[in-house]
């Protein structure tokens, strides 16, 4: 066998090993394209002033409602919805809860597997006193970077949790870690039978170590709040905990009605076109 022979054999292994390579990569990557774009978004919006509704723009508005995904209730009633984001415990969720209980407001609780792992009894609790769990992922991965399957998993594993702990049938509402996503995520996660709940009403607040006191957390609240707000708190926060009282209360004085999202699909629902088609 000639040595000009054996260098084209192996060129030709090498041709195809990368054939083979480029074509695995291609179906297995996070990028693949089966359930549209994978290029990551990170959910920002135009913050509300003077009560005016906040705004994520034409285009991701379009996004959203393709696949059954809002971030924003009816900006024509003053309902407001209130959701936390559940990572880890910092010891002030018992607090907010107890606000909660105390003024009868009910709230949606995203989880993390961290935080079901180590906190159950205040998962039951929130359960108990008629708040929602939604899912945040297990391991609070960026999901675009994830393939189908392991998406798949990550959504799975906080149910099958969730409702082992607390007996909660289904779970409906999912909150992507960090508010990253794409039209995939959205997608896929929309025909696992969730709808993405993104936010209106947001500010730095799980900075642990630079929290600055109940009145910043109360002062972004009222100054961002807007009819049909979606709030996104993080139960870390010492000042959010501190501030949540007199929020509610001062909220509620201006007329603003606090509402579960299971409220807000009710009405979505009641408001659907297709309804009175039929």
């Amino acid at each position: 066998m000639s040595r000009y022979y054996i260098k084209e054999r192996n060129f030709v292994r090498k041709i195809s090993a990368f054939i083979v390579a480029l074509f695995l990569f291609t179906c297995l990557a996070p990028t693949a394209h089966a359930y549209g774009s994978n290029k990551p978004i990170h959910w920002g919006f135009k913050k509300s002033t003077n009560h005016e509704p906040a705004d994520a723009g034409k285009e991701l508005n379009e996004l959203l409602s393709k696949y059954n995904s809002f971030y924003i209730g009816n900006t024509e009633k003053k309902d407001i919805y209130l959701t936390f984001d559940n990572g880890y415990e910092n010891g002030y969720t018992a607090k907010v809860l107890d606000v909660l209980k105390k003024r009868k407001v009910p709230a949606t609780f995203f989880v993390t597997g961290h935080y079901l792992k180590t906190d159950a009894d205040l998962v039951k609790r929130m359960v108990k006193e008629g708040h929602i769990v939604g899912n945040h992922s297990w391991h609070h991965p960026d999901l675009t970077q994830v393939s189908d399957e392991r998406l798949k998993e990550e959504l799975e594993s906080v149910r099958l949790k969730v409702e082992e702990l607390t007996g909660q049938k289904g779970m409906q509402y999912l909150r992507p870690p960090r508010g990253i996503f794409s039209e995939r995520v959205l997608n896929l996660s929309d025909k696992l039978g969730y709808q993405n709940v993104f936010w209106s009403l947001a500010f730095i607040d799980w900075k642990t170590d630079a929290q600055r006191g109940w009145k910043y957390s109360y002062d972004n609240i009222m100054r961002q709040i807007h009819p049909g707000s979606i709030l996104l708190l993080h139960t870390v926060s010492r000042d959010n905990a501190e501030a949540l009282d007199k929020a509610i209360t001062d909220l509620q004085k201006q007329g603003y009605v606090f509402k579960s999202l299971d409220d807000l699909m009710m009405e979505r629902m009641f408001d659907h076109p297709y309804l009175y088609s039929l």
